[in-house]
């Protein structure tokens, strides 16, 4: 049985009710998602023995004592420093230099392009944690064990592969007639990057940007492996110290934990808006 739209095109009478099913899939997606993280944002402000008595009620009040503790009395704000630190610089590092790599590779044709872009395409299939020995050798006789330096080169490394597949793929989809209009009215190949293909490539650039820095903000494995001084740990590394052999301090560690997924939180809902439109670039014409 069917039904008529004002076009005249028929539409089925069960299309209502495949619609709240799937809106009813989504809430439910969303609250199995979110429950975990509200646990832990409550966790934070509960003792370690309130936390074993009643996991899953709220708090019996809400006073920011742990917060205070982790703030005040570990060295939590220089591992969230530091985490800043490696993470800006190796996202900014992969922009640039993926960005660049991914213009040349969509908008100009040459011998080997595609080889350079399968070259680069293989960085995804190998995870970078298989190299860890000929890495750590190689990163010792440059002396960039125990530094941000090391790190940064690292993650830049790693990030670098998926940059440039998504930058890559999102410029070869806008229209070559664009540099030809600015061609023909002079403009160098520098300004028609800068200030024509750039803007539109943000979308991109975001999606690029934020799909290496959850992974570099939250990685614990290469911290663990090249740094060993306290001062230069970052938060995956440092919130351990809250977690000892006989006991655990449950309360500050869930504040840790909370402090610590703010600011990419933060980010990501500053860039949500750039995130979709990058995502659903093409979707729709």
């Amino acid at each position: 049985m069917s039904a008529a739209i004002p076009d005249g095109r028929p539409v089925a009478a069960d299309g209502p009710i495949k619609v709240w099913m799937i809106q009813a899939f989504l809430i439910f997606n969303s609250i199995l998602m979110l429950y975990p993280i509200v646990i832990v944002v409550l966790s934070g402000f509960k003792s370690t023995a309130e936390i074993y008595s009643t996991p899953f009620s709220l708090p019996a009040s809400f006073e920011p004592k742990n917060l205070v503790t982790i703030w005040e009395q570990t060295r939590f704000p220089r591992y969230l420093l530091n985490s800043l630190i490696v993470t800006v610089s190796s996202v900014t590092t992969i922009l640039v230099v993926g960005t660049l790599a991914a213009y040349a590779l969509a908008r100009y044709r040459f011998r080997g392009n595609e080889l350079i872009y399968l070259f680069f395409l293989s960085g995804l299939m190998v995870p970078l944690k298989l190299a860890i020995i000929p890495l750590f050798i190689q990163l010792t006789s440059l002396g960039l064990i125990d530094t941000q330096l090391g790190l940064i080169l690292v993650y830049t490394a790693m990030g670098l592969p998926s940059a440039i597949f998504i930058l890559t793929g999102f410029l070869r989809t806008l229209p070559f007639e664009l540099e030809e209009s600015a061609r023909i009215d002079g403009a160098s190949e520098g300004r028609i990057m800068w200030s024509i293909m750039l803007p539109l490539a943000r979308p991109a650039m975001v999606i690029a940007g934020i799909h290496n820095a959850v992974p570099i903000w939250n990685d614990f494995f290469f911290p663990l492996v090249m740094v060993q001084t306290d001062r230069l740990k970052t938060l995956p590394q440092g919130l351990t110290i809250f977690m000892g052999e006989y006991n655990t301090e449950w309360g500050v560690l869930f504040a840790g934990l909370t402090l610590a997924a703010l600011p990419i939180t933060i980010v990501y809902m500053a860039l949500s808006r750039q995130f979709i439109s990058g995502l659903t670039h093409g979707a729709v014409k």
